[in-house]
């Protein structure tokens, strides 16, 4: 049995007693009690008037009682009260919500709270009872920890939310701090990081945004497939509370909507299908503004089932600090995530396809940025024609990452190109080009290899500036890391290069490649470069399947850094076969 709801029976035999123990009469006793109640007590019909009021309503309100009786509720009480006739729900709200607006005359009043309950009478809804009562101020030691759990949990806010630079990341670990803490059910949408932001509050129409992440409570899995999922782009109708959210910049809460408000409040058809089916009737809706700039929006819902009485107004307060501060997360990462994203683009640019070699080469090549961020390295790959048949092949790599890096990246490749174009031998080309580098003060180091191609006299000449050794693959042989002497990295200004010859044979393949293809955090170099000469790849196909292979043996699923890669093979001259 419900325990709100008395034991008709046992609560007639209690009435009894206690008019006998008073030695009274059990009506009139009702009657005294209810009007020397501290309390005041109210009643209103099934048409939302008031029928009856104590004199403690008349007393904490005041508001006479023939002036109550008979009036009729706003329709904003209406529509609340409306509810507690169909459901039986209880709800709490403030009284001058339901009170006629106070003389200007009458003195300030503590505030006041109504506590309203459906009336039946033989199991028929009648009317409304309702208690007011004040709403006391807290004592200082209330206020003092109410304070102290909010700074506890912002606290906790602020170490889970905010982890990393990415905005997926960043924008789940905020929907998943909410719930259930704050809510049953979290989304998130933000601008992407292309877009234009605009400043908070501007209004005009409202901005397309798209879904980041979406957290629910576990017994809401199965309720929310209508929900659009992280990626989809949302739009809001207009005059929803997500829209106004939007335009005005400031929160919105909706509490215990009815079917027909959910309707008209829910961001769109999809969102509202999810809403019926997980039984949600009360929204808040928060903007997420950072630096004065609308950037997306935080979107919380409670279902009757946990929460009948929706959002408090200490609710919005506490949602929208968290909002603000996780914002500013979010914002530096889609900052971080544009402007490497305008890196990757400009290094996919400068990293086209290598220039065309003359027809006796062949030539593959590959760039994967890292796999565990998104900023951008330095690494590059060029090929320049040069005169008799021969092909310069150019593989580098700048200290550093980001558009700096790639920057700088961008200028050695201009500089060795000119420096190539003269014709001269490798170490003497990276002879030129230290010296270029290094009257530059703010100029990267790098590391670069030079493997000149010319099968027609059938030799590579191979110089190198600190960087890794190519790897030569002969079919039925193992891979072979050759010996190339190796002088100080670009931009030292040190000099010293040296160069090496190889005998060139048609079919066999030279691959250069970046550190980021062998180093591993916490190994040692020569282990790292023994596990890529231990690898068996297919010389004799396709070079693009040969560097699906030794990525796919080399490369963890996160690479850790930037990778390039380029592969040459010579063609064998008509009428002349591979030599054994």
């Amino acid at each position: 049995m419900d325990p709100a709801v008395p034991d008709r029976p046992a609560a007639d035999a209690q009435l009894r007693a206690a008019a006998e123990a008073l030695d009274g009469d059990p009506v009139e006793l009702l009657r005294a009690l209810t009007e020397q109640a501290p309390i005041g007590l109210a009643l209103l019909d099934r048409r939302l008037r008031w029928r009856y009021v104590n004199p403690a309503v008349s007393r904490l309100t005041g508001h006479p009682a023939d002036r109550l009786t008979g009036s009729v509720l706003g329709p904003r009480a209406a529509r609340v009260l409306e509810r507690v006739l169909a459901d039986g729900r209880t709800r709490t709200m403030p009284i001058t919500d339901l009170l006629p607006l106070p003389d200007p005359g009458d003195p300030a009043r503590r505030p006041l709270a109504a506590l309203v309950r459906r009336l039946e009478l033989h199991d028929r809804p009648v009317g409304l009872v309702v208690a007011v009562t004040t709403v006391e101020a807290a004592p200082d030691r209330h206020d003092l920890e109410h304070a102290r759990a909010r700074l506890t949990l912002l606290d906790a806010a602020a170490e889970r939310i905010g982890t990393t630079l990415d905005i997926g990341t960043t924008c789940t670990e905020l929907a998943d701090f909410t719930v259930p803490r704050l809510a049953d059910l979290a989304t998130i949408d933000v601008l992407p990081p292309e877009a234009a932001v605009r400043e908070s509050g501007a209004g005009g129409a409202v901005p397309r945004l798209r879904r980041t992440a979406v957290a629910r409570a576990p017994q809401l899995l199965a309720r929310l497939a209508e929900l659009a999922a992280p990626g989809e782009t949302v739009r809001y109708r207009p005059g929803t509370a997500a829209a106004r959210c939007l335009a005005t910049g400031k929160p919105v809460a909706a509490n215990q909507l009815t079917a027909e408000e959910l309707a008209a409040t829910a961001a769109d058809p999809a969102t509202l299908a999810a809403y019926r089916a997980a039984g949600v009737d009360s929204l808040l809706e928060v903007p997420l503004t950072a630096r004065g700039q609308l950037i997306g929006m935080l979107s919380l819902a409670r279902t009757a089932e946990a929460s009948p009485f929706g959002f408090t107004d200490d609710d919005v307060v506490l949602v929208q600090d968290l909002a603000g501060r996780a914002a500013l997360s979010i914002d530096n990462a889609r900052r971080y995530t544009r402007s490497q994203g305008i890196a990757l683009e400009l290094q996919r640019a400068l990293l086209a396809e290598p220039g065309s070699p003359h027809p006796n080469l062949e030539l593959a090549s590959r760039y994967l940025p890292s796999g565990t961020s998104s900023v951008v390295g330095g690494d590059w790959y060029e090929t320049v024609r040069l005169p008799f048949g021969r092909t310069l092949l150019v593989m580098g790599d700048v200290m550093g990452h980001g558009v700096e890096a790639a920057v700088d990246m961008s200028s050695y490749r201009s500089m060795l190109r000119y420096i190539a174009s003269m014709d001269l031998p490798p170490h003497r080309i990276l002879r030129q080009l230290d010296h270029l580098i290094s009257e530059n003060e703010s100029a990267r180091p790098a590391t670069c290899l030079l493997a000149l191609a010319d099968p027609a006299r059938q030799r590579w000449t191979l110089s190198s500036a600190g960087h890794l050794p190519p790897a030569l693959l002969t079919a039925g042989r193992p891979i072979e890391l050759l010996a190339v002497p190796t002088g100080p990295p670009l931009g030292t200004g040190l000099g010293g290069y040296e160069q090496t010859a190889r005998e060139l044979r048609p079919g066999q393949v030279l691959m250069l490649y970046t550190d980021g293809l062998v180093e591993r955090r916490g190994e040692d170099i020569d282990d790292s470069l023994a596990r890529l000469a231990g690898l068996h790849l297919p010389v004799g196909g396709d070079l693009e399947d040969l560097l699906d292979a030794a990525l796919h043996g080399l490369t963890p699923q996160a690479a850790e850094d930037d990778i390039a890669l380029l592969a040459a093979r010579a063609r064998a001259r008509p009428g002349v076969g591979p030599r054994a």
